[in-house]
């Protein structure tokens, strides 16, 4: 497990994210709101975390749903996982979605989201005229699986 040092400035007034426990692959984020906002079911919306980060050149932040959130309120994320890129500097935003049958409230503090950070490759892309032949072939969705 390597570690690394990302710069970050907290304008929300919640602790800084951390690692709930040693082998814990995700910090929580948490929601930086002045009033609480409810979300009615399919309604989807952005919700700041007033959180802005430096990430080292090679590094990436995944941000993903939280397990509990979704199971118990119905809430998850948009654009999962969201990717913030090394060159990014503005705020940290999370894309919500209430998928439940009831309105759901998110209040100031609440955890609603998980971040992973992580190293990335950049790939050259060749432009060929074919592809090696596999088993799998252009099998597409379902196409391994046993009928």
């Amino acid at each position: 497990m390597a570690d690394i040092q990302v710069k970050i400035i907290n304008r929300s007034g919640n602790p800084l994210p951390e690692y709930a426990t040693a082998e814990a692959a995700g910090m929580d984020l948490r929601a930086n709101l002045e009033t609480a906002v409810t979300l009615q079911p399919m309604e989807r919306t952005l919700i700041p975390t007033g959180l802005f980060m430096e990430l080292p050149s090679g590094f990436e932040a995944q941000i993903r749903p939280r397990s509990g959130l979704a199971i118990k309120q119905g809430l998850t994320l948009l654009n999962t996982p969201g990717t913030i890129d090394a060159d990014y500097r503005g705020e940290i935003k999370i894309i919500m979605i209430n998928l439940s049958t009831e309105p759901q409230t998110i209040r100031h503090a609440d955890r609603i989201a998980q971040m992973v950070i992580a190293p990335f490759v950049q790939a050259t892309l060749t432009e060929v005229g074919e592809l090696t032949d596999t088993e799998r072939g252009t099998g597409g969705f379902g196409h391994t699986g046993k009928s």
